[in-house]
């Protein structure tokens, strides 16, 4: 029997999935939460939608972020928060190849203000594309296989971590 065929395997890599995507949250979350004017912008430079909606969708993000961050590190809904924070992501790498498709030069706003980039700083979109795929990635192994160690998940059914 193959190594990840295991099943005693699976909950040990859903719990490196689920504790790295809630790192990805965590920190994605606090670089914007601290000015919000600032997100507004960022979500603003991709041009898909008016400064209004803008500054509610920067306002409400790295809210939403941490609390995706702060539901995966304890482990609680994995599946269901996963299944978001796909969501999430796909709407994302959505963001980055309109941007990409249309010439914008702008910062993803990722894990930093965001926004028009300044004279002489190249776009990453390539990059930002294939680390969101990979982030999205870790969302299937939790939806696939949501149950992990060290979870309230596991406390709530009963399993020993």
């Amino acid at each position: 029997m193959g190594t990840l065929t295991r099943p005693a395997v699976w909950p040990w890599i859903s719990t490196l999935a689920r504790l790295g995507l809630a790192a990805v949250w965590l920190v994605a979350g606090a670089t914007k939460v601290g000015d919000l004017a600032e997100s507004a912008r960022a979500v603003n430079a991709y041009q898909l939608m008016s400064y209004d909606v803008a500054k509610v969708v920067g306002g409400v993000q790295p809210f939403l972020e941490i609390a995706l961050g702060l539901l995966l590190l304890i482990g609680l809904s994995t599946r269901l928060t996963a299944a978001i924070s796909a969501a999430l992501l796909v709407i994302f790498i959505a963001g980055i190849v309109s941007a990409w498709a249309r010439g914008l030069r702008i910062d993803c706003g990722c894990f930093s203000s965001g926004g028009e980039l300044g004279a002489g700083r190249d776009t990453a979109y390539g990059l930002d594309f294939l680390r969101d795929l990979g982030f999205l990635a870790l969302c299937g192994i939790l939806v696939w296989r949501p149950r992990s160690r060290f979870s309230i998940d596991g406390v709530l059914m009963g399993e020993s971590s």
